[in-house]
């Protein structure tokens, strides 16, 4: 009976209700809602990488959105609002960085890779294509009809 009570018990901690990582954010303005769906979908989640602060689930992404939510609330601009996470966390936090020095290979990097490639496999396939098989001399040629012969004689015995 202890031990029922035990496990029953165990199983109940393990339901308490949790907070909810997404907890939907309200605007008062439609226009304000649009601006901000706007602005998340232009940052990129540190912890995911590959998707917006709009789509992640990651804790750092709601912190983000409710940092966002009230740099909006306060009144700043979508400038402002961009100028302090890169300030924050660096180019790599927007989905579509700025082209200058700092940030000419994340905008090259693709199409070098791609050259690259391209490269490999020209000089690839060349080298494949060098490799194929000329014509046997006459010395060769009578070089390997004396193996063949002495192949056959032994294959005889």
């Amino acid at each position: 009976m202890l031990l029922r009570s035990l496990v029953i018990a165990l199983c109940l901690s393990f339901s308490l209700p949790v907070r909810a990582a997404d907890t939907p954010l309200k605007f008062d303005d439609p226009a304000m809602e649009q601006r901000y769906h706007a602005l998340l979908s232009e940052l990129r989640c540190l912890v995911c990488q590959n998707q917006s602060l709009e789509d992640s689930h990651a804790e750092l992404a709601q912190d983000l959105r409710a940092e966002v939510h009230g740099m909006m609330s306060r009144g700043s601009s979508d400038t402002e609002i961009l100028a302090f996470m890169v300030q924050r966390y660096g180019d790599f936090v927007l989905y579509r960085p700025p082209v200058r020095t700092g940030t000419w290979l994340l905008w090259l990097g693709p199409f070098l890779v791609l050259l690259i490639g391209t490269g490999v496999a020209f000089r690839f396939s060349r080298s494949r294509n060098r490799g194929a098989a000329k014509p046997l001399s006459e010395e060769e040629q009578a070089k390997l009809r004396q193996l063949l012969q002495a192949t056959g004689d032994r294959d005889r015995e």
